[in-house]
């Protein structure tokens, strides 16, 4: 499933190709995943220009001019592909056609990807937004809960997912299984800065690696959640475990903190 970084990079490039061109027609192929009816999204966005597209969490946001906004999650196989005049894209479940004949196709074989007409965010604070601060980690980490589903709680904090949780807690040295309420306010301020360093830099690396990307996810240059390493940085061994039907990776270097 993409996540933060991925969503900013697809985001910035969707931009470069739409934003500023009328969406000529929106054509539902598969609905079992969309609430709205195609008429409903058809008298609401089409004949409108797009303003922009931008992340919201892990979600994408397609903002038109006449103030409707289209919410689109890609969910773990949705992906987006361009097309000029004719998509031919397999699994195809929506398609976007613009002004000067290109289009945007969203696909997924499963046919779990999600469009919803003017979405309402979860309640969380988005990762990468001012408030999430000291403060208020610190008064969402008074919990008995272990901070790798804290910081995966959407309405807690919007935009982190399974892969990156572990990146952000090895680099503040915290185990993804210590419990929210006994780490310490010095970790805490540690957690902060690793949040915002791990998910810029993975941006960072995705637009060098591919700068024109809009679809998948890119995970090679992890240093834990990568199945393709055996050990940390600085020479731990990485290992793994399976809690709620995620793979959390993680090391002994990274401290637990679960006083009871």
């Amino acid at each position: 499933m993409p996540e933060l970084p991925d969503l900013q990079v697809f985001s910035r490039n969707l931009n470069k190709h739409f934003a500023g061109k009328k969406l000529e027609k929106i054509k539902l192929l598969n609905s079992k995943r969309i609430k709205d009816t195609p008429s409903a999204l058809k008298k609401a966005l089409e004949g409108s220009k797009l303003k922009q597209v931008f992340r919201s969490g892990k979600e994408l946001r397609f903002e038109f001019s006449n103030g409707h906004a289209l919410g689109l999650h890609l969910m773990l196989h949705g992906n987006l592909y361009l097309f000029d005049g004719k998509n031919s894209n397999k699994h195809t479940m929506v398609e976007f056609y613009f002004t000067g004949g290109k289009g945007l196709a969203v696909t997924d074989w499963q046919g779990m990807a999600n469009v919803k007409l003017d979405p309402q965010d979860k309640q969380g604070v988005d990762a990468l937004s001012k408030e999430l601060n000291l403060r208020y980690l610190r008064e969402v980490l008074q919990t008995k809960a272990i901070i790798k589903n804290v910081l995966t709680d959407q309405d807690v904090i919007r935009g982190i997912g399974n892969a990156y949780a572990d990146e952000i807690l090895w680099t503040a040295g915290i185990s993804p299984f210590a419990k929210g309420n006994e780490i310490p306010p010095s970790k805490i301020k540690d957690l902060l800065k690793a949040v915002r360093s791990v998910l810029l830099n993975a941006e960072k690396q995705i637009l060098k690696k591919d700068p024109e990307r809009i679809t998948g996810e890119m995970r090679d240059f992890l240093v834990i959640h990568n199945s393709r390493k055996k050990e940390s940085p600085t020479g731990a061994k990485i290992l793994t475990k399976t809690i709620g039907g995620r793979k959390t990776y993680y090391t002994e270097e990274q401290q637990v903190f679960d006083q009871e």
